[in-house]
Formats: C-alpha cells, sequence, structure tokens
C-alpha cells in the first residue's frame, strides 16, 4: 500500500521521513533500520544527527543494516558506502560500531560475503528501511531483470548506473566499479515499512512505473505494490507523470 507525498522542497521531505525514523525509535526496544547510501537520503541523516545532539535521541540500542556496497574497493576507500555512512551519519551519533552492517566490498569470497550477510539479518526484521530510486527502476542495486524472489548477491552494474553514479568518482564511469554486493528484491520486500526518496525530472519515468506500472522485473521497484506499508516522497518534478496528483 502505497502512501504517497509530495512537497516543495527537499527539506520538506526529509522532515517526513524523519518523522517516521523518530517513530521507530520512540517505539521499539531495540529498532532495526534498514540504511541506504547517496544522495537521497543525506539530509535524513543530518536531521538524525541533529536530533541526537539537541535531544538526546540515543542509537545505542539500533541496529542498522545497509543496502549494498561496491564489490572491490576497500572500507577505507573514499567512495565505498562504509565510509560514506561513518562521513554522514554513524561517526556523529552514538550508535556501536557492532550494530551497524554494512557488506564487505573486498572480501576473498564475495558470494561467501553474500550469503553472510543474508544470513545475518535473520532473526533482526527490519522495522523501517530508507530507499532510493534509479532512474531505470532499480532499488538497492537491483537492475532491471532482477528476480523478485532474489536475496543478497552479486550485481553488475547497468551503464546507465555506472553513468548515474560517476559524479562521485570525478565524473569519470571509468572509475566506478562495475559490480555491487546488493541485498535482494525479497530481502528488501522483508521490512516492516518503507520510505523511498525520489527527487527530480529524471526519476519521473521510474516512479509513475513503481506506482502505476505493471508488476515487472523490468522496473524492479514496481514490487514495491506489494508491499503492505509504503511512504513515497516525491518532489513536484518526480511527480510530474503521476496521474491525479
Amino acid at each position: 500500500m502505497f502512501r504517497i507525498i509530495i512537497k516543495d522542497t527537499k527539506e520538506e521531505l526529509n522532515a517526513e521521513a524523519f518523522k517516521l525514523v523518530k517513530e521507530v525509535l520512540d517505539t521499539k526496544e531495540q529498532p532495526v533500520l534498514g540504511l541506504a547510501t547517496g544522495s537521497s537520503p543525506v539530509g535524513l541523516y543530518e536531521l538524525m544527527i541533529k536530533d541526537h545532539k539537541e535531544n538526546g535521541t540515543s542509537y545505542k540500542n539500533v541496529l542498522t543494516w545497509n543496502l549494498d556496497e561496491y564489490v572491490g574497493i576497500p572500507r577505507t576507500h573514499e567512495q565505498s558506502y562504509w565510509t560514506f555512512m561513518r562521513k554522514n551519519l554513524f561517526d556523529y551519533i552514538d550508535i556501536p560500531e557492532e550494530n551497524t552492517h554494512v557488506p564487505v566490498g573486498d572480501a576473498e569470497d564475495e558470494e561467501a560475503e553474500c550469503r553472510k550477510y543474508e544470513q545475518s539479518m535473520e532473526g533482526h526484521p527490519v522495522d523501517l528501511q530508507v530507499l532510493g530510486i534509479g532512474s531505470d527502476g532499480h532499488i538497492a542495486f537491483n537492475e532491471p531483470g532482477t528476480s523478485f524472489d532474489s536475496v543478497t548477491h552479486i550485481v553488475d552494474l547497468e551503464e546507465s548506473t555506472i553513468n548515474d553514479n560517476a559524479r562521485f568518482f570525478d565524473n569519470d564511469p571509468t572509475k566506478v566499479p562495475k559490480q555491487a554486493i546488493s541485498q535482494g528484491l525479497a530481502t528488501i520486500m522483508r521490512a516492516k515499512k518503507i520510505v523511498l526518496f525520489a527527487t527530480g525530472e529524471n526519476k519521473a519515468d521510474a516512479v509513475k512505473g513503481m506506482i502505476s506500472g505493471p508488476v515487472t522485473t523490468d522496473c524492479p521497484a514496481s514490487i514495491l505494490q506489494d508491499h503492505q506499508d509504503v511512504t513515497i516522497l516525491l518532489d513536484h518534478a518526480a511527480a510530474s507523470k503521476l496521474k491525479n496528483f
């Protein structure tokens, strides 16, 4: 079930997402958050840090699992998602490092790392999963064609995704890793609640496919039509191809 919220600014969208996060933090003894990287959730993480510093909201009992990580780069790489999470959230709240989970991108055995990561989530259902959406409809790094039954797996990144992420690698697509470890679509769908950000006209087609298109692996995010609790946060550009909004 979708709840669609359209706002004028990213700041308003971040505030809506933070309400959902705060509700989980305030009502669960050991909250479990599913976290994302990229530009979409940064403003949300800033609000979480602000709330921690100003209101004393504690993350000592929070568990987190990130969606994905690039294959072949160490955690110390400036563009690893482990580094991203430290710079944008973990270093500024009181969450114990052992409570945070990000796939190991340079593991010796990548397939074993996928199995290990999937198993680490067993018994810890995600209370709230944060998502973005790619211009081709991917969520996490689940590209078009990914099975709806997929669990944590190795993904070959599409050229469009590599080009979208080149801005983080000196605008040079050749520097972007060609593979990633990603939670699968079935993994993501286990979350109790999902909040998804989409902003910008380049996301309008993907948003339309996710919300009103057929449920098809051609648009991986369309699987969310079958989830019981999804809040979609859009600016007007991302919502521009939706009817009745």
